[in-house]
């Protein structure tokens, strides 16, 4: 899926939501910890009841991996229901690699041919050979870390050097390693002001935002700030979808609060003349 495939999906729905599966097991309803796989019934009842109103899903690899061999078959099995059941859905690894080139290599391999996700997030401070492994596949996505929406983010990232901020230099830098069919970047949606500034760097690349609900971010300030004539924005919800029930009706809460979010991404949308 190229830049304007993933503006057609974002047409056709009305939408730009990205649904983060940060499946905790110790968060999901417990009447599910009878199943055989706790956390992929958890995330098929989620995706089942969301798809309508999400282009993509992020699974984060931390709450897989934590589980060991059988947390790995479980990102498989979910990555394999979205791409049999829902084919078109974008989907995302939210995994956050970045290691010397023969390393990155295999990670890439990992993440686009033993599984078939649509991109993976990249950390971007071991510089462009560490990245370009991630650029060799086509119709993959980089997502590269540029400016986070954690409190951390303040140690660094906004660390000043002969004018440029160490984001600033990201963005500048890594824009020529691939284009706008191959390559976006996560920008926090508790920095949605710093957004006016980015898109004078990059001003077509899609932006992954975190950070709307849970962590307090502001869905209409990143639109005013972020939309481009072709979106450029996947904007993601994880525990605001996931965990507003940890009733047996998780699923059908989950599917309201998702609904709830697509009808204001509509309205954006439609504010800006993008659909």
């Amino acid at each position: 899926m190229d830049h304007d495939g993933l503006f057609r999906a974002i047409s056709v729905k009305r939408s730009f939501l990205c649904i983060g599966l940060d499946s905790d097991l110790e968060k999901i309803p417990s009447s599910l910890l009878k199943a055989k796989d706790p956390v992929l019934e958890f995330n098929k009842r989620i995706i089942d009841s969301t798809h309508s109103y999400a282009v993509a899903y992020k699974p984060n690899t931390a709450f897989y991996e934590s589980m060991g061999p059988k947390g790995w078959h479980t990102l498989e099995s979910t990555l394999d229901y979205i791409k049999t059941r829902y084919p078109g859905i974008f989907v995302i690894a939210d995994a956050k690699r970045g290691d010397i080139g023969n390393t990155s290599k295999m990670y890439a391999r990992a993440f686009f041919e033993t599984m078939d996700f649509d991109a993976v997030t990249v950390a971007p401070y071991m510089g462009e050979d560490s990245v370009a492994p991630f650029l060799e596949y086509p119709g993959k996505w980089v997502i590269l870390l540029a400016l986070t929406s954690n409190r951390g983010a303040d140690d660094f990232q906004y660390h000043n050097e002969e004018g440029l901020k160490l984001y600033e230099k990201v963005l500048r830098l890594s824009g020529n390693w691939g284009t706008i069919d191959n390559l976006m970047y996560v920008v926090g949606a508790t920095r949605a002001a710093m957004l006016k500034d980015i898109r004078k760097i990059v001003p077509e690349h899609f932006l992954l935002v975190p950070g709307v609900g849970a962590q307090g971010g502001s869905l209409g300030d990143v639109a005013t700030y972020g939309l481009t004539d072709k979106c450029g924005l996947l904007v993601n919800s994880s525990r605001a979808i996931l965990f507003a029930d940890n009733t047996e009706n998780f699923d059908r809460t989950a599917a309201e609060k998702a609904m709830e979010i697509q009808k204001e991404m509509k309205s954006h949308l439609a504010a800006h003349k993008l659909i």
